[in-house]
């Protein structure tokens, strides 16, 4: 998922990779679409964790939550488009469902977070819009490489414009989120 596009990811492929037979995969995990659902969930793992620790500051959590989707997009340049083209578009209702229920995840935390915080340091906000706005921002740097390669300056470290650009959108969202005094 880190180097190749979500079409050109085959059982037969990811067998080669590691070095058994495709058979073997069929019998885990029964399908593509599984295959690649499950590979979603590993790589997005470290993100869920961020959900349940009540003991952090909302701001706080809602920055580490930002900075983990970030982490969860470089984790496999082409997850978002497996996520659209791929999964989203599953023959498998039961895999639609599953990936249904996962991507409401994020809009979950970012609710309990709102509430959590209850307008002390947060502005009211969509928790659904705001899921939409990380996941677009945090995409587009991959996504969009050939017009963010085209707009860099030339000979622009593009791996410390990346986390240039991470630190940009956090600042963006968290200060526009932050409660002001009416």
């Amino acid at each position: 998922m880190q180097d190749l596009p979500p079409a050109q990811v085959t059982i037969a492929a990811v067998g080669r990779e590691a070095g058994v037979d495709p058979a073997l995969i069929r019998y885990y995990f029964g399908n593509r679409e599984s295959l690649l659902f499950e590979v979603a969930q590993r790589l997005a793992h470290p993100t869920e964790d961020l959900s349940s620790d009540a003991d952090i500051d909302p701001v706080n959590q809602l920055e580490a939550f930002i900075h983990a989707a970030f982490a969860f997009t470089r984790s496999a340049k082409y997850m978002q488009r497996l996520m659209t083209d791929e999964l989203s578009e599953a023959k498998s209702p039961e895999i639609r469902q599953k990936l249904r229920e996962w991507q409401k995840r994020p809009v979950s935390v970012y609710e309990a977070i709102k509430q959590r915080d209850d307008g002390d340091s947060l502005a009211d906000y969509d928790p659904l819009f705001l899921h939409l706005a990380i996941v677009g921002m945090s995409d587009f740097f991959h996504s969009g490489a050939s017009v963010v390669k085209m707009l860099a300056p030339e000979g622009e470290d593009l791996a410390e414009l990346e986390k240039r650009y991470e630190a940009f959108v956090v600042r963006v969202l968290l200060d526009g989120l932050r409660r002001r005094e009416s």
